[in-house]
């Protein structure tokens, strides 16, 4: 929120527009992870969001990265409807990483709606404040008896009018209102919140400018290939690059000493010369030898042994435990126990990893790339190169997909890395499909036990998950174990998470909806299991977990430790899907409908899954039917479509067909041969239903995706019988001829 009052210096600046003009912008306190040891006397930064031109046109920036998500139309959308501005008249211009500027700036973890539906209005509601009180004094009338409406400030008891652009100048010379006068839209005036609108770089795209990383081109370009070890955690020991140099095209060809954290610059040789085709060809003829250790020995086939074997011991830690488990799995009127297991699996956006780069001679770089989370690819180059922050300028590209994987900017750093050794000499690094299958920051497969105890009414009274997981250099491995909130902790008496760990050099990450992405498919397919063994259904298992009483209205609530857990929205979510589905229905032979509920990114989702199964066991989705929960407000109902299909595919595209697995220590896929994306034919239809509640507004980016998984699941089961326990999806585990 705006803090106390909005001084001129941080809510004005004056820009030399051509025809004159203002530029403003408002203060949003900055996030603690990048404020760093900032001087009490100044506890927020200047941000520039919104310039007014001569000829009224309104250029709103967007400060955080734009990766498919939508969010540089919905954040200048949030201003221009506090500005009271028509959309039409709206540029919008994507912001340079600057901390000082705007603060955190990041596209992950569904932040950019929460974080900023407060903020970006206050902007343009403080904007709006100034614009009416230069028409107020250049009428020399009360300004709180002034309207405005679509770029205009109107006098009522004259017809009087003026448009924005005509009062910038003026404007500019105001003193800003203090934070209290910033009064905010009742929702029933929206008139761009809540309304459909395109992508505003729509047309470019289907124009096919240049907007994406990999679209950067700069005059003297060469263009470098990097090669990494084959096996992750290997080390250089040394290269031959003889024949390299001879290929056409090549200019240079340098080995490059990293250090071991992925994130950051690993060991690898640069090729670099005139045609990107070439410099990946002339890599055929490099030379290396790499120091691979034990790592070399690691394969999907030896986790697998391990994991079976640490289940079959029992937990090394127990993360969290709530009365006694086990003791009541034992003692229980019905008891039941299954093993789940999902596999590492890749981002593979459908750009590939790419960086643009030039470091001058006089000691400054330059930088283009497409990051989620620009401020810490800048910082690492700098640690890195030795280069003072300061002294480098990041240019946020549009990404062609995220998921994720751009939050670890080691592209950026290998980039920036090359540049540094060929000075004033831009440098367009791109990894190959294969490099960015190999070299990815994966899922983390996980491994589980569970079992669950019920009273003799068919109540659930324990609940005991132990997942085998993976560590990196002894510590939980990145986006990997649980952390003991997870559903239904809070719920159940009694609940257990124990924990178990792997070894590896495999770099992980978080992948859409991290973590949930992975436990809504064993925690409602289980629970799927324990409702048939103790006679009913799981709607009405949920329904007994969460309870009949429904608590207040907001974003806390009755039901456990997540963050802002609401039993009665998780409730109203799952009632929504089954009302819209008509779940569980009939199933007749091969086809059935199933249901998954997550909790997740402080979204609600229940969704059901249709599906029908061919003697042959391919599965084939025909329907699903999404009910969501995320606030009061669907800011751009185009935007959340979007969001919510592209989940609902993603998901059903991880449980049919994807799988990393690793063999003699390398990643055994290479591209989409053998890592299978969905293809049209595997999109169903998608019916989507709003439960729209009287909570701040969250992000759509992944909250939609975890549920889909366990519906469709427990879909295939209603159709065939048969449950599925390890993804992805084995077909000939469901052939009937």
């Amino acid at each position: 929120m705006l803090e106390a009052a909005l001084d001129r210096r941080t809510v004005l600046r004056v820009s030399a527009l051509a025809g004159g003009g203002m530029a403003l912008s408002a203060a949003i306190p900055l996030d603690a992870a990048t404020t760093g040891a900032a001087p009490a006397a100044a506890p927020r930064l200047l941000n520039a969001f919104v310039s007014i031109g001569s000829d009224d046109r309104v250029t709103i920036v967007n400060k955080n990265p734009e990766c498919g998500q939508g969010i540089k139309t919905m954040l200048p959308m949030l201003i221009a409807e506090e500005l009271d501005v028509s959309w039409d008249q709206v540029d919008t211009r994507q912001a340079d990483a600057n901390a000082r500027l705007y603060g955190n700036q990041v596209a992950g973890g569904s932040t950019s709606t929460p974080t900023n539906w407060l903020p970006m209005r206050q902007t343009g509601a403080a904007a709006r404040l100034m614009l009416v009180q230069a028409a107020a004094d250049l009428w020399q009338v009360p300004a709180d008896g002034l309207k405005t409406s679509a770029g205009k400030v109107i006098d009522p008891a004259s017809g009087r009018s003026i448009s924005y652009g005509k009062l910038a100048d003026a404007a500019a010379k105001l003193t800003p209102p203090p934070v209290a006068s910033v009064k905010l839209k009742d929702p029933s005036q929206f008139h761009i919140i809540g309304k459909a609108k395109g992508g505003v770089d729509s047309p470019r795209i289907v124009r096919g400018e240049p907007i994406f990383g990999i679209d950067t081109k700069l005059p003297g370009m060469l263009y470098a290939v990097y090669e990494r070890a084959p096996v992750h955690g290997a080390r250089l020991v040394s290269a031959d690059v003889t024949e390299v140099l001879k290929q056409p095209g090549v200019k240079h060809a340098f080995t490059v000493k990293g250090g071991e954290d992925p994130v950051g610059l690993i060991d690898g040789i640069a090729i670099v010369g005139t045609n990107w085709w070439l410099m990946n060809k002339a890599r055929e003829k490099l030379r290396a030898n790499w120091n691979t250790g034990d790592w070399a020995n690691h394969a999907s086939a030896g986790y697998t042994a391990s994991a079976k074997a640490m289940l079959d011991k029992g937990p090394e830690e127990v993360v969290k435990a709530d009365g006694d488990a086990p003791g009541a799995v034992a003692s229980a009127a019905k008891s039941l126990t299954a093993d789940y297991f999902y596999p590492f699996i890749a981002h593979v956006p459908m750009e590939p990893q790419n960086c643009t780069a030039i470091y001058r001679s006089e000691g400054t770089m330059e930088i283009w790339a497409p990051t989620q989370l620009p401020g810490n690819g800048l910082n690492g180059v700098a640690t890195t190169l030795g280069i003072p922050a300061d002294k480098i300028t990041l240019h946020m590209t549009r990404m062609g997909g995220g998921f994720g994987r751009r939050l670890m900017n080691d592209f950026m750093v290998q980039a920036a890395a090359i540049a540094r050794q060929l000075p004033d000499v831009p440098i367009q690094l791109i990894w190959s499909r294969e490099d960015d299958v190999r070299s990815d920051f994966f899922r983390p497969a996980g491994w589980h036990r569970l079992s669950a105890g019920l009273d003799a009414n068919g109540k659930l009274v324990a609940y005991d998950n132990h997942i085998v997981t993976f560590s990196r250099n002894g510590r939980v491995a990145q986006a990997a174990g649980m952390n003991g909130s997870e559903f239904p902790q809070g719920l159940v008496p009694n609940f257990r998470i124990g924990q178990s760990m792997i070894e590896t050099m495999v770099p992980t990450g978080p992948l859409r909806a991290p973590s949930s992405n992975a436990l809504a498919y064993v925690n409602q397919c289980f629970l799927d299991e324990v409702a048939a063994a103790g006679g009913t259904d799981l709607a009405a298992l949920m329904y007994q977990i969460l309870g009949d009483t429904r608590p207040p209205g907001g974003t806390q609530g009755s039901g456990g430790r997540r963050s802002g857990f609401n039993s009665g929205r998780a409730r109203s979510v799952i009632e929504k899907a089954v009302a819209m589905s008509g779940w569980p229905g009939p199933s007749t032979a091969g086809r059935g409908k199933g249901l998954g509920f997550y909790f997740s990114h402080q979204g609600y989702f229940a969704e059901v899954v249709e599906v029908s199964v061919s003697p042959e066991g391919v599965v084939t989705p025909h329907k699903v039917w999404v009910a969501g929960d995320v606030g009061s407000t669907i800011i751009n109902p185009t935007g959340a479509l979007n969001q919510v299909q592209g989940s609902v595919i993603d998901g059903i595209g991880q449980a049919l067909a994807l799988a990393i697995t690793l063999k003699d220590g390398m990643i055994e896929q290479t591209n989409f041969q053998d890592y299978p994306l969905p293809r049209m034919p595997m999109s169903p239809e998608i019916e989507i239903e709003w439960v729209i509640t009287d909570n701040p507004p969250t992000g759509l980016g992944e909250p939609a995706l975890p549920p889909v998984v366990p519906a469709l699941v427990n879909a295939i089961h209603a159709a065939t019988g048969k449950r599925i326990r390890s993804l992805p999806i084995d077909a000939n585990a469901l052939k009937t001829v």
